[in-house]
């Protein structure tokens, strides 16, 4: 199913400045950079600014939308934290995608266009070349696989689950590599040779 029959897709808030930091007042605010692939944006990772201009409403995110990286090196998307707590701005480049709750999650969403098909797809009709852009045109026409909310629910507990295993298992490798690096270095120090 297209994209565009699953969701709404709206653009991200236009700064006519930079952004102000504001901690104790302001406005949480998604950005870029703020989007990593299958990790959903929390509260925890987001900073606060000041708007000169109250945003409008349509570029809020409240949790359950998708983030959708519209421009840059990676077209990924990451969901947003139902916990959010609060009202957060998308900023542009940013597209905001609501899902239609009764037919698609939006964490399957944001697994589905990150999934290597669907990135080649969309590499595939990126414009430009110094600045690499997917329009929301080529986004909406987007085929999406769209099994019921079960199966999506259960898709996104495996991947959720595997993610977990790899970074248990990147922190072990780890932490084996600085063990062996410690025992190696107190078997330096306990054989080495004092020239006379």
């Amino acid at each position: 199913m297209q994209l565009k029959q699953l969701c709404h897709i709206c653009s991200g808030h236009t700064t006519r400045s930079r952004l102000e930091p504001a901690p104790s007042d302001g406005l949480l605010a998604v950005q870029l950079g703020d989007v990593h692939g299958d990790n959903p944006i929390s509260a925890k990772t987001l900073h606060r600014y000041r708007f000169a201009d109250h945003p409008p409403g349509h570029c809020l995110v409240q949790g359950g939308e998708v983030l959708f990286k519209s421009r840059g090196d990676s077209s990924t998307a990451a969901v947003v934290s139902t916990d959010l707590g609060e009202p957060a701005v998308a900023i542009l480049p940013l597209l905001i995608l609501r899902p239609d709750q009764g037919l698609i999650r939006g964490d399957y969403l944001a697994w589905a266009i990150n999934q290597p098909d669907a990135q080649h797809r969309l590499q595939r009709e990126a414009q430009g070349t110094s600045l690499r852009m997917i329009p929301k045109t080529v986004l909406e026409r987007l085929d999406i696989p769209l099994p019921d909310l079960d199966v999506q629910r259960r898709i996104t507990t495996i991947h959720a689950l595997a993610q977990r295993e790899d970074h248990l298992l990147r922190q072990l490798a780890h932490r084996r590599q600085q063990r062996t690096g410690f025992m190696l270095n107190e078997w330096a120090k306990l054989t080495q040779h004092h020239p006379q």
